[in-house]
């Protein structure tokens, strides 16, 4: 009963970090879709006015949508794949004993 409730947590988990991958990779569809299309709208319709096609193209607008969009992909996409630069497990672990060994002396100095 013991192994089969593991099993079934186990299997639970994984289904909800394929979720999370699966998720991720759709945004990261609409975000290439979506954007393309801005960007090719964009630079067509400027190019209506005296712009030439690189004027049209460099223009901040088509840009903008790009970076500001993406920056919200890379934050989703770190979460989704674990990683974290700055917060390792190596670093929540020595923070996990530094917080254990000052409760420890803390608990012995009023003991």
């Amino acid at each position: 009963m013991i192994m089969e409730n593991y099993e079934n947590e186990k299997y639970q988990k994984a289904k909800k970090k394929i979720e999370e991958i699966k998720g991720f990779y759709i945004h990261l569809a609409v975000y290439l879709i979506v954007n393309l299309f801005i960007s090719i709208n964009n630079i067509i319709g400027n190019l209506g006015g005296s712009k030439m096609f690189w004027e049209a193209f460099w223009d901040f607008g088509n840009f903008a949508l790009w970076i500001f969009w993406g920056i919200g992909l890379v934050f989703h996409g770190t979460y989704t794949f674990d990683y974290n630069p700055f917060f390792s497990k190596q670093w929540e672990e020595r923070k996990i004993r530094k917080f254990m060994e000052e409760d420890k002396r803390e608990f012995e100095k009023y003991r």
